[in-house]
């Protein structure tokens, strides 16, 4: 994609990676968004909710230009739900797709909603591990700081040991407190405990004027772990 085309008019979010289902909207009349925490309904419900969204801006799919959607990390589950709806998206009117990390997402919204400078993502990744990574912000957005991982909770190193503040968000925390506790300047933003599609407009729209928009035929989830751990699950092929 050509990074000096215009940004689309119409530009569609969604996610279902996590426990939260949620799509977003930005067109001329500003954005609209709508998430629900309902994490075996995913399927059922992000459709219904997309078709309100544009029925609401007076929109349909014909006016859609990007659609960004959640890549992962997260559920297995819930990444292959949020590619297929894309796929199935994209697919029927060729639009084109962006990818948006579930960790910047989330990054993002402590940025957007309080005024984060430094922030450590985490998701709970079940199996006694978490997905984390760690962005500062960098003109209003969320810049990833090494790599994203997945590992033990006690393996969670911060590169941000000489900042005053430092936001923690995102399920992992939840589920193993104790990571709190051995930060010394690290404060837990509970307002952000999943990614959210509203918080992936904003880096779609970078993403796009950086030329990292694809055809939905390049479309790449991100799972972090090999095939060996999928394996590890029980009825999983």
């Amino acid at each position: 994609m050509n990074a000096n085309q215009t940004l689309p008019a119409v530009i569609l979010a969604l996610d279902t990676c996590t426990e939260l289902c949620s799509a977003a909207l930005l067109w001329s009349e500003g954005r609209e968004s709508v998430a629900e925490d309902a994490p075996r309904e995913h399927s059922q419900r992000l459709l219904p909710m997309i078709d309100g969204l544009l029925t609401h801006a007076k929109l349909s799919m014909a006016d859609v230009g990007l659609i960004a959607y959640g890549r992962g990390p997260g559920s297995f589950t819930g990444i292959r739900i949020c590619t297929s709806m894309t796929q199935g998206l994209a697919l029927a009117r060729d639009i084109p797709v962006v990818g948006i990390s579930t960790l910047a997402a989330m990054a993002q919204k402590a940025i957007e909603t309080a005024n984060a400078r430094y922030v450590i993502s985490a998701i709970d990744a079940r199996m006694g591990e978490i997905y984390w990574g760690c962005f500062e912000a960098q003109e209003g957005l969320a810049v990833l700081i090494g790599a994203e991982q997945v590992t033990a909770p006690e393996a969670l190193v911060s590169p941000f040991n000489d900042a005053a503040s430092v936001f923690a968000c995102g399920s992992g925390f939840e589920t193993y407190p104790d990571l709190i506790l051995n930060i010394d300047n690290l404060t837990l933003l509970e307002s952000v405990k999943y990614p959210d599609a509203s918080a992936m407009l904003t880096l779609a729209v970078h993403e796009w004027y950086s030329g990292n928009a694809t055809a939905v035929d390049e479309l790449a989830p991100v799972y972090l772990r090999d095939t060996v751990a999928w394996k590890k699950l029980p009825g999983r092929a």
